[in-house]
C-alpha cells in the first residue's frame, strides 16, 4: 500500500456550518489562536519574489468525509508540494522545447 503525501495541514477550529431556511449552506467560520497565526506566518507563507509578490497563506474550508467542518492550510514546503512544483516545471520545459504545430 502506497503512502499518500499531502500538501496541506489541518489548522484552527472550524465552527459548524450555518444553513439558510431552505437548507442551503450559508457559510461557517474558523477560529485561530494567536500562536497558530504566528506559526502559519512563519511556516506556511509562500516566498516573495523581487517585486515583493508572494507571502500568501492559502486556507481551504471543507467538509470531511464524516460531515465535520475543517480548515487546512497549504504547506509550500511539504514533500507533495515540492513534487508537484517539480512535475509542473518539467512539463513546462517539455512544452517549451516542442516545435510549434504550424
Amino acid at each position: 500500500m502506497s503512502e499518500v503525501k499531502y500538501d496541506s495541514v489541518l489548522c484552527g477550529y472550524a465552527e459548524e456550518p450555518r444553513y439558510t431556511e431552505d437548507g442551503q449552506l450559508m457559510g461557517w467560520s474558523v477560529r485561530f489562536k494567536d500562536h497558530e497565526l504566528k506559526e502559519m506566518i512563519e511556516k506556511y507563507a509562500t516566498s516573495r519574489n523581487e517585486q515583493g509578490q508572494g507571502g500568501n497563506i492559502y486556507l481551504t474550508m471543507f467538509m470531511s468525509k464524516n460531515g465535520k467542518a475543517c480548515c487546512r492550510v497549504f504547506d509550500p514546503n511539504s514533500a507533495a508540494a515540492k513534487e508537484k512544483r517539480a512535475a509542473k516545471q518539467a512539463q513546462a520545459e517539455q512544452t517549451s522545447d516542442a516545435p510549434l504545430p504550424f
